[in-house]
């Protein structure tokens, strides 16, 4: 096995030792053999959310180490590796589009990022403007999270590919779940206040009117977003509310913080969440969330199958640590699409790529997805889970070390989970 630390992913400004290295530990390259594919990882690699940021890194490094380890990218030229390199944007869009100038100036060719959708927005716009302006240095920006459903909506655009189910469509899966849990009669909803956290209450408010209508809303509230160190009073509030549920976009700390600090406060209700299946959220709970914390998610550890288990415990071969245990196959899905286009384009011209990557069909772990051309969203099947102790039935695998893991109830086919959309992309040329 490769080096993680010597052979995939580099700090900014380091492509001379970058090249050095892949030379000596990636593969014999010859002298005819095309410069690596630059990929460059923009995100919040420091901070609150600075372990979601390293979680992300291993997933796409793990990914580039497998295009790699197969010889890399076959093009007219040669064949190409791919180099990712890694800059931090401690969670700030300002320091996200500072970045995103250091990865064009580094010669970056693709942009990947997806932890913030203000940022992610912050970047489209950056790059329509920097691709129009600089047609020979234009970039594609990936992105493997940013779920605000604008971003392939009104705000839609051909340089910006999203692999993630955006929040809707999250939303629109939970609801399969809790439309049929005659338990809940109220709901709180909280989130987190920027674009991704208000669109998700706003949709969640929506669709409990649609589909649960008999579900009063017994509280609605937005936090700052990784500011709040104690969430005793959020948790006191909704305990008072007496609701039997909670439904929240929360990730990272934030929601770790927060499905902790309800579990002090007594509160018994269930959480509906977009991201309680992981960094940390189900050893903050513990038994408590047993039968009541609710995740969606594109893939889960125990998806039933034996290409997925096989998958799952690949990675977890690669990153035993159970402090490392986060994979999507999202991420997986999206670094292969891109070789892919690459091959078909022959050629890593932004424009041709994109126009393959339109049309990419990809599969891994038992998983199948698709780009819709019209306006970049990735359509996939998704799942939803319950937490539940390792060792019962359908819960093979826990998360984290923390022995609970979460129980497949529901698979929602690709078909299912598509959803319309408003994009009127432009299109160059």
């Amino acid at each position: 096995m490769f080096s993680f630390s010597r052979f995939l992913v580099f700090p900014r400004r380091s492509v001379c030792l970058a090249l050095a290295a892949l030379s000596v530990f990636a593969m014999p390259v010859q002298a005819q053999s095309p410069a690596p594919l630059k990929l460059a990882l923009i995100e919040g690699l420091s901070g609150p959310f600075g372990n979601a940021g390293e979680a992300v890194v291993r997933n796409i490094a793990w990914a580039v180490e497998r295009v790699n380890a197969r010889g890399g990218i076959k093009t007219p030229q040669g064949m190409q590796a791919m180099l990712l390199e890694r800059y931090d944007s401690k969670g700030q869009s300002e320091e996200a589009l500072s970045a995103l100038k250091s990865a064009i100036d580094d010669g970056a060719q693709v942009v990947l990022q997806g932890n913030s959708s203000a940022n992610a927005a912050a970047l489209i716009d950056a790059i329509n403007k920097h691709n129009e302006r600089e047609p020979t240095k234009r970039v594609l920006f990936l992105n493997y999270s940013a779920v605000d459903p604008a971003l392939t909506n009104e705000k839609c655009s051909f340089w910006h590919f999203r692999f993630d189910a955006h929040a809707d469509m999250r939303m629109t899966a939970l609801m399969q779940v809790l439309r049929e849990d005659k338990t809940v009669k109220s709901a709180y909803l909280i989130g987190q206040d920027y674009s991704f956290g208000q669109a998700v209450l706003r949709e969640a408010k929506r669709q409990l009117a649609e589909k649960r209508p008999d579900v009063k809303v017994a509280g609605e509230e937005l936090h700052p977003m990784g500011r709040v160190k104690d969430f005793l009073p959020y948790a006191a509030k909704i305990k008072a509310s007496g609701a039997q549920a909670v439904i929240t976009g929360n990730w990272g700390n934030d929601l770790t913080l927060l499905v902790k600090a309800a579990r002090e406060a007594g509160y018994e209700g269930k959480f509906y969440t977009f991201y309680g299946n992981a960094m940390g959220s189900p050893a903050a709970i513990g038994e408590a969330g047993v039968g009541r914390v609710i995740a969606v998610a594109d893939w889960l550890p125990n998806v039933p199958g034996k290409a997925s288990e096989a998958f799952y415990q690949s990675f977890r071969q690669r990153f035993p640590k159970p402090s490392e245990d986060y994979v999507h196959v999202r991420m997986q899905l999206m670094v292969e699409a891109l070789a892919q286009a690459v091959e078909k384009a022959g050629s890593t011209e932004p424009v041709a790529v994109a126009l393959q990557l339109e049309k990419s069909r990809v599969s891994m772990a038992g998983q199948t997805g698709s780009m819709r051309a019209e306006d970049h969203q990735f359509q996939q099947a998704l799942v939803v889970g319950v937490m539940a102790r390792q060792g019962t039935p359908g819960v093979p695998f826990d998360v984290e070390g923390s022995g609970y893991g979460f129980k497949v109830v529901r698979q929602i086919t690709a078909e299912q989970a598509r959803l319309a959309h408003t994009c009127k992309m432009l299109r160059p040329g």
